[in-house]
């Protein structure tokens, strides 16, 4: 190795280490407090998400269902080009009939920002937390003499994540719902009746 890729790489490596210490600060911590983000299944807590993610977008190339995209030049420079998901533009489909053990994104993380999750439907449950689905019941049509359930239909866990009432109201279980978004995708409403929010939001 040259003294020219030493001193690169060196600096390369201070650089990360200064923007982690910055994120970590009590100030930026207390910053940052309302400014979560839907991140893609298996990830890290957010601080340690944010200080192993390398940016190399090859989460976003390995999502078959293209729902994984880069925050935008508007946010937080530190945060700048990490992934996340807006589900009502494309929800993750925790790679249902796509071949293989695991969620392609996890798969293909190389620095283990994104933890391998396995597809089977127990590996999903322990692992995976996008977010969790919130109903506004003013707009839900259920919740207003009408009925719809699609939010239901498309959940991957229905009568676990969420379950049906009377009239087909739906009702999230926190507990097992794991943010996937299809529920908000699907939702018929606009602006959409439910929504996948950061857990701890």
């Amino acid at each position: 190795m040259n003294r020219r890729v030493f001193l690169k790489n060196a600096i390369a490596v201070s650089g990360a280490a200064i923007g982690y210490s910055v994120w970590m600060s009590p100030l930026a911590a207390t910053s940052r407090k309302n400014r979560q983000f839907l991140r893609p299944p298996g990830a890290l807590p957010e601080p340690e998400f944010v200080s192993r993610c390398i940016q190399c977008l090859r989460c976003v190339d390995a999502c078959p269902n293209h729902a994984i995209i880069t925050l935008s030049e508007s946010s937080d420079k530190l945060l700048q080009g990490t992934p996340t998901l807006k589900p009502r533009r494309q929800a993750c489909m925790l790679c249902n009939k796509i071949e293989g053990e695991f969620l392609k994104c996890t798969e293909a993380c190389p620095t283990g920002a994104l933890q391998p999750v396995s597809k089977d439907p127990s590996g999903i449950q322990q692992k995976v937390a996008i977010g969790t689905a919130e109903i506004d019941k003013a707009l839900c049509y259920s919740y207003n003499n009408y009925i719809c359930g699609s939010c239901y239909r498309a959940c991957p866990f229905p009568g676990k994540a969420m379950t049906l009432g009377m009239w087909e109201k739906p009702e999230v279980h926190a507990e097992f719902c794991v943010g996937c978004g299809l529920c908000e995708r699907s939702c018929i409403m606009y602006p959409q009746a439910i929504r996948v929010k950061p857990r701890g939001c």
